[in-house]
């Protein structure tokens, strides 16, 4: 049973949405667990990307069309508010690793609202997990190969700081550096797409609960709010994709940053 189950007219009991949500079992009888919709579209997700870099990108022309305006676009996008605030003179280097996870993250997140898909991969922690790991041993290398393992590592440390004072910063900090902060990278893609969808599945039942499956004179206006709700809730819901993929993609800028440069961290 789920989270939350009130009582409709007639005594019919109305389940909201819980995490039964997220449970996928295997794609068909038989196939291995791992196999499931999560996974299928994740995989269909990044050929999407591919796709979409290749026909904005393969055969560029001098004055863009179509999809390679989209793309010049969106690399520009990506280029002037997150690569150079935080890269500089390093942002064409790194263009193509911030571009990438940018459209990855947004079009797995969109899923969320496209008709037989409707689910958001980056809600399963697997998935912003892995990308957050492999930013984390990026800038952790980074570090490493451009200052030194024995600078990179003391180079975490402020300078200048009373002794005692070092008992208790040495640990938190490398604990802020190497453990919450790839943490919370993956963490907050994966919450904010936890929580929309299981919004959206909330609205999209009430709707069709109360117009469809139990109609009654009282319960046909909550269900008009149920759709009304489902349809605001996308349009923000859309908003927040697009606010994640950002946001992820600006933190590993900046994390990158941090290990070229430690004088800038």
């Amino acid at each position: 049973m789920s989270a939350l189950t009130v009582l409709a007219s007639g005594g019919d009991q109305f389940e909201a949405p819980g995490v039964e949500l997220f449970d996928y079992p295997p794609l068909f009888s038989g196939g291995p667990a791992w196999l499931t919709k999560p996974v299928f579209f994740a995989v269909f997700g990044a050929l999407v990307t591919c796709a979409i870099a290749w026909s904005a990108f393969a055969k560029p022309k001098l004055v863009p069309r179509g999809m390679q305006n989209i793309g010049e676009m969106g690399y520009v996008f990506v280029r002037d508010q997150i690569g150079r605030p935080f890269l500089g003179k390093d942002t064409e280097q790194w263009m193509p690793v911030l571009l990438s996870l940018f459209l990855l993250i947004w079009v797995w997140n969109i899923f969320a609202v496209i008709p037989i898909i409707q689910f958001p991969i980056a809600s399963h922690i697997a998935f912003p997990a892995v990308l957050a790991v492999a930013v984390y041993f990026l800038k952790v290398y980074l570090g490493i190969k451009h200052q030194g393992p024995a600078k990179y590592f003391t180079n975490l440390i402020p300078k200048g700081l009373p002794k005692p004072i070092y008992v208790l910063l040495v640990p938190i900090e490398y604990l802020s550096t190497f453990v919450l902060a790839p943490f919370t990278h993956a963490v907050r893609l994966f919450a904010n797409m936890f929580a929309g969808h299981i919004i959206l599945a909330f609205f999209s039942l009430v709707g069709f609960w109360f117009l469809f499956e139990k109609p009654t004179a009282a319960g046909f206006g909550v269900g008009i709010i149920g759709v009304i709700m489902t349809c605001v809730m996308t349009a923000f819901e859309m908003f927040i994709q697009f606010l994640q993929a950002f946001l992820f993609t600006m933190l590993a800028a900046m994390y990158i940053q941090s290990g070229l440069h430690a004088e800038d961290h």
